[in-house]
């Protein structure tokens, strides 16, 4: 399914925006490690992640754009650092990410992990300096460090790694890690954005169903495309999930159960986008996207 045109304007404006705030800092950083941050931070992808900030904070009525930039900066820091970690050798070990190799294999692993630990804490620092009431500024702060670390993102990456094995594991284990490990960060996008254009409770509320929706949606498209598109077409190597015995929706449920359990969710998440009302029809087409996606 074809990328909706505005994914790639909001991808756009991040990555300008993320260049410059690695320029403004080649004075002040060793230039390998800024080399290793950039390399990751700019590989591509498909920067859903800012653009739900981006578009929750449309449909919750706010209309400075620039507001959101930081936020849209930070959690794309967020994101890479937990894919370099993710490829680590002692992690996932893969050598190929977004069709290029992988952080450590173009540095090495000890640079790997600095430029991750370097992002991680870049995202907090784009958070701090934001242009916004100090109020919201610690709110997003500390949602961001409950929805990336042992509370979510790192727990549900601990999670899947205990699960490994695949015995004993059913649904609801599968659900919980992934509610953890991707759909914490991705809610976290959506709770900004609205938070952001200050939402109120019935708006923030509808966000962060479409947020908890897409979360597992985004999870379960990736499971399927896993068992069944080629690497070439993923960027990245395909099959890893069953060669390392991950638990996984199509290892859990079947290629078609989950396939049904990803319309589910996209019924959800159009639900929760649709109530709020005309501002919500892009996310709406960003959760079909998702679903549609081939990579």
């Amino acid at each position: 399914m074809q990328a909706p045109e505005f994914l790639a304007a909001h991808a756009a404006e991040a990555e300008r925006a993320i260049a410059q705030v690695l320029d403004d800092r080649a004075s002040v950083v060793p230039e390998r490690l800024l080399e290793a941050m950039r390399y990751s931070l700019m590989a591509g992808g498909k920067r859903v992640r800012p653009a739900l900030v981006r578009e929750c904070y449309r449909a919750c009525g706010g209309v400075d754009d620039a507001r959101v930039l930081p936020a849209m900066m930070a959690i794309e820091a967020i994101h890479t650092y937990s894919l370099i970690h993710d490829d680590l050798p002692c992690m996932d070990d893969d050598d190929v990410r977004r069709g290029s190799p992988t952080c450590h294999r173009r540095f090495d692993e000890a640079t790997a992990v600095l430029a991750a630990d370097a992002l991680q804490a870049l995202a907090f620092e784009l958070l701090a300096s934001a242009d916004i009431e100090a109020e919201l500024r610690c709110e997003l702060i500390r949602r961001l460090a409950l929805a990336a670390g042992c509370q979510g993102m790192v727990g549900g990456q601990m999670m899947d790694m205990q699960a490994e094995d695949g015995s004993g594991i059913d649904l609801m284990q599968v659900e919980r890690i992934h509610l953890h490990k991707t759909g914490a960060l991705l809610c976290w996008c959506c709770e900004a954005g609205a938070l952001l254009a200050g939402a109120g409770s019935d708006q923030l509320d509808a966000c962060s169903r479409y947020g908890k929706a897409v979360g597992l949606l985004f999870q379960i498209a990736d499971d399927i495309l896993d068992a069944t598109a080629s690497s070439e077409t993923l960027g990245k190597s395909a099959g890893k999930d069953a060669a390392q015995h991950k638990a996984t929706y199509v290892s859990v449920l079947g290629l078609v159960p989950a396939r049904e359990l990803a319309a589910e969710m996209l019924e959800l998440a159009i639900a929760a986008g649709s109530t709020l009302g005309e501002g919500g029809q892009p996310l709406n087409t960003l959760a079909q996207y998702i679903m549609g996606r081939d990579r």
